[in-house]
């Protein structure tokens, strides 16, 4: 673990932006170092798994609500909106961790030839797990780490350290859940379907009825499933995707929030500024200004121009 904490903090002192997020060559691998709390955290996750090598963190996944610490590890294994806070952090001893996206090809293949599971009922299915970080499982973070420093290595070495890492997790405690919900059956696979299109298609309006057909549901079904995963309607997902977006667009590119909102797909500005101040509780302008002062931390890949927490 202390040789894994040196790392974090050696990479990011040379490659981390103002907010301590230090994005990797290696694919789907990122770290974070953050001395400072930044106040609370919006985001959609990717599926991940994310080590905490030192301080705390509170997550509010749905309807849960953990503080996750070093020694832990935190699967997210569902595309999911995530409302996040730094509750352990300090100069000397910074909040660091790193975060590898899983990777549902991997999970359907070692699945297959460890043998299946039987399916949870969609109302025992959880999204968030936390379990100790076990030895084997932060080698590999170690040795995903060590490519850094041989990317030549990395199209080589990287799927079986990533293959090792599945087989890792799925023989933990949650890797029923973890199987559950690679199973392209599964709720939560059909529903990932749907996701994608709003994800992809964010600053458009997108009909629920042909998100219930990407996810083979019915209308009721569809609505019922997605609530009980995601937390939100379909329809707030996707304003939650604009709002975070529009909230980067305004912080890293520096728009103003009348382009900001047009850029993400809102038609009036008015109703731009209510909906973004509900979840924000500010308005964009005075968010915007308070968010550049204390320096907002944005991590995570790649989600329709949001980015995700670590």
């Amino acid at each position: 673990m202390d040789t894994l904490k040196q790392a974090v903090r050696a990479y990011a002192s040379r490659h981390a932006n103002r907010d301590g997020l230090a994005l990797t060559p290696v694919p789907g691998l990122r770290m974070m170092c953050v001395e400072a709390p930044p106040g609370d955290l919006h985001s959609i996750y990717r599926p991940l798994v994310c080590f905490v090598l030192q301080g705390a963190k509170r997550m509010v996944v749905g309807n849960q609500e953990r503080v996750f610490c070093a020694g832990q590890s935190v699967i997210v294994n569902a595309d999911m909106p995530v409302l996040g806070r730094i509750v352990q952090t300090s100069r000397a001893e910074p909040y660091l961790a790193i975060a590898v996206e899983l990777e549902v090809t991997i999970l359907r293949e070692l699945t297959a030839h460890m043998g299946g599971a039987h399916l949870q009922r969609p109302s025992d299915i959880r999204t968030l797990f936390a379990q100790d970080s076990e030895a084997a499982v932060l080698d590999c973070a170690a040795r995903l780490m060590s490519l850094l420093d041989r990317p030549e290595a990395t199209p080589l070495l990287r799927p079986g350290i990533m293959q090792e890492l599945h087989y890792w997790l799925l023989s933990g405690p949650h890797g029923a859940a973890l199987r559950a919900h690679a199973d392209p059956d599964s709720h939560a696979s059909r529903l990932a379907a749907a996701i994608a299109i709003l994800r992809t298609e964010y600053r458009s309006r997108v009909p629920v009825e042909r998100l219930a057909d990407a996810a083979a549901m019915s209308l009721t079904a569809f609505h019922k499933h997605f609530k009980h995963m995601t937390s939100l309607t379909p329809g707030q997902y996707q304003k939650r995707l604009r709002l975070i977006e529009a909230r980067r667009l305004m912080l890293d590119e520096g728009l103003s929030a009348s382009s900001a909102a047009f850029e993400v797909g809102y038609e009036s500005v008015s109703q731009f500024t209510r909906e973004y101040g509900r979840l924000f509780r500010a308005p964009p302008k005075r968010d915007a200004l308070r968010m550049q002062g204390k320096s907002t931390i944005v991590e995570d890949g790649q989600t329709a121009g949001t980015s995700a927490l670590v």
